[in-house]
């Protein structure tokens, strides 16, 4: 990606309702917080016409990424489809604000994969939380996720996620769409979407692994970015929340073979650090 402050947005995904003739439609859901509802949309094509061939990706033939514009409320979820091209999920808003819809899909007319977004309010009281502090530790349900690696501008870099309970290496991470862990990155201020992959091959459907799972990053710019990981340890998914800087200033460039591994360093307030995104 350009790295350019100046660069057009559709360089960046996960900034537009509309991208390469598909549209993701008005999205319904519950007006105000605390209300049981359901939240639908349709994703439709440059005519208007819903559109209901998708490949799957990750597991899923969409992934649905809701964050309020704060950073919190984060929530990474998979609606159902049905004949008409209607997505849709039983649906509460637990707290108010303003909220960036995400809907990451494979139209199967392209093979390639993109990132629709839309705005959707939920009425009520409402405080933005204060910005967080960069953290590359945070503590979720019991376990300890720590994140090492650099994120950057200036090039492709790794980032490692290592796991841990009560001081000791959790080592039965589940397979979780098609990885034993899944992290979206947005970055601060815009919420642009990174796409950000999991390295190795694809798990074995009940082969366990951990405490470590890495992942390939690109940040479009330097700045702020937030980071969310979901794994999944007996059944249950857990989600882990980051706070990074990236360093750099020029366009990223494809990593020679052998050649991505960056070394780990701690993250800092005052720049590096050390991974939705698919």
């Amino acid at each position: 990606m350009d790295s350019s402050d100046s660069q057009p947005a559709a360089s960046v995904k996960g900034l537009s309702m509309e991208q390469d003739g598909f549209i993701l439609a008005d999205v319904s859901s519950p007006g105000a917080a605390g209300q049981e509802g359901t939240l639908s949309f349709t994703i439709s094509d440059a005519g208007g016409k819903p559109v209901t061939d998708f490949e799957t990706s990750h597991d899923k033939k969409l992934h649905l990424i809701v964050v309020r514009t704060d950073g919190t409320q984060f929530r990474h979820v998979h609606p159902t489809m049905d004949a008409h091209g209607v997505w849709s999920l039983p649906w509460k808003w637990n707290a108010a604000g303003s909220y960036r819809v995400y809907a990451d899909i494979v139209p199967a007319a392209t093979g390639q994969n993109i990132t629709l977004t839309r705005t959707v309010q939920a009425a009520g009281e409402f405080t933005p939380a204060a910005p967080a502090p960069v953290s590359a530790t945070d503590t979720v349900d019991g376990y300890t996720v720590d994140l090492t690696g650099t994120l950057s501008a200036s090039e492709h870099a790794m980032l490692k996620v290592t796991v841990s309970r009560d001081g000791k290496p959790v080592t039965t991470l589940q397979p979780y769409l098609g990885s034993y862990g899944h992290l979206v990155a947005l970055r601060e201020g815009d919420l642009a979407y990174l796409h950000v992959h999991p390295e190795g091959a694809e798990p074995l459907p009940g082969v366990v692994s951990g405490p470590d799972v890495e992942f390939m990053t690109e940040a479009p710019t330097p700045g702020r970015y937030l980071l969310y990981l979901d794994f999944q340890v007996d059944g249950q998914v857990h989600t882990a929340e980051f706070v990074l800087n990236a360093t750099g200033t020029t366009a990223a460039q494809p990593a020679a073979p052998g050649k991505s591994a960056v070394p780990a360093e701690s993250a800092d307030p005052g720049g590096s650090a050390g991974h939705s995104g698919h």
